[in-house]
């Protein structure tokens, strides 16, 4: 039986998938940023909330996913459960060596975690940001959730650890098979050009707390 938390976690999937919060898919759909909050999917008195058809055809058109795809979120949120434990690393940790494996992933116990909507991905972490060097799109104190199983396409968000221990978010520019092209975030910030030899993984970021 489909339920009111089915939807509003589909939805909640949806903008992980995109690398958006819900208050950025809410926005680049050209609605109100506080329509997917918490606070609107009760009314007053606790009665639940569906959220409504047209703001669910403004999410799938702006994210160019279809009726079937949405369909699919919403049977991955009634198979897989609501929450996942998504383990928590401060950037700094993430470039000192003894943290992370040779394929990216988080090494060790005793991190903090978040509870987060079931990204699909067990190896999933998240990363708190320090610094201002990923402004504006992530700021000191943010937290970004990244995937090691997610595919990587030209584009996208990333999360680079090189061999030298230098952890960065960019975007991937390019990717050849000697070569891979980062645009930086932050204008302030130079782009990087790394030969593949030099770069320990690369990993896709599905999600920002902005």
């Amino acid at each position: 039986m489909l339920s009111h938390s089915d939807i509003w976690r589909a939805i909640d999937r949806l903008a992980a998938a995109k690398g958006l919060s819900v208050s950025g898919l809410a926005k680049a759909a050209g609605m109100d940023a506080t329509t997917f909050n918490r606070s609107k999917r009760a009314a007053d008195g606790g009665k639940l909330r569906w959220p409504s058809t047209e703001s669910i055809a403004n999410i799938l058109a702006a994210t160019g996913t279809s009726l079937s795809e949405f369909v699919a979120l919403i049977e991955a949120v009634q198979s897989r459960g609501a929450l996942q434990r998504i383990p928590v690393i401060g950037y700094a940790e993430a470039g000192a060596s003894g943290y992370f494996d040779d394929a990216g992933l988080p090494v060790g116990t005793g991190w903090d975690e978040l509870l987060f909507p079931n990204v699909g991905d067990a190896q999933a972490y998240a990363l708190e940001i320090s610094g201002d060097s990923m402004e504006p799109v992530y700021r000191d104190g943010d937290r970004i959730i990244v995937s090691p199983a997610a595919s990587i396409r030209r584009g996208d968000r990333v999360v680079v650890r090189t061999l030298a221990g230098e952890v960065m978010a960019k975007q991937l520019a390019r990717e050849t098979a000697t070569r891979i092209e980062l645009k930086s975030i932050n204008p302030a910030h130079a782009d990087r050009v790394f030969l593949k030899g030099e770069v320990a993984w690369m990993a896709r970021i599905i999600w920002a707390s902005q």
